[in-house]
C-alpha cells in the first residue's frame, strides 16, 4: 500500500475532529447532563436549562466553523 499524501491525512484528521465535535454535542445534550442544569433557577429571567442548551449549540457552531475554515498544516 502506498502511504497517503499530506493533504489526504489532513482531511482525514479534519473528519475525525468533526466526528469528535458531533459526539461531544451528543454527550452534552443527553438526559443526565440536561437533568443537572434543569433547575428552577433563572438568570436574568431566562431558565438556566435554556442558557445551557444555547451555550452548547454556540460552542458546537464555533468549533465546527473554526475547524472547517482552519487551514491544513503541510
Amino acid at each position: 500500500m502506498q502511504p497517503s499524501s499530506a493533504p489526504e491525512q489532513a482531511e482525514q484528521r479534519r473528519g475525525q475532529r468533526l466526528l469528535f465535535i458531533a459526539a461531544l454535542c451528543t454527550v452534552l445534550l443527553t438526559f443526565p447532563l440536561l437533568a443537572i442544569v434543569d433547575r428552577p433557577l433563572r438568570f436574568s429571567g431566562v431558565p438556566v436549562l435554556y442558557l445551557y442548551i444555547l451555550a452548547v449549540w454556540l460552542l458546537v457552531v464555533l468549533l465546527t466553523g473554526w475547524l472547517v475554515r482552519h487551514k491544513t498544516e503541510h
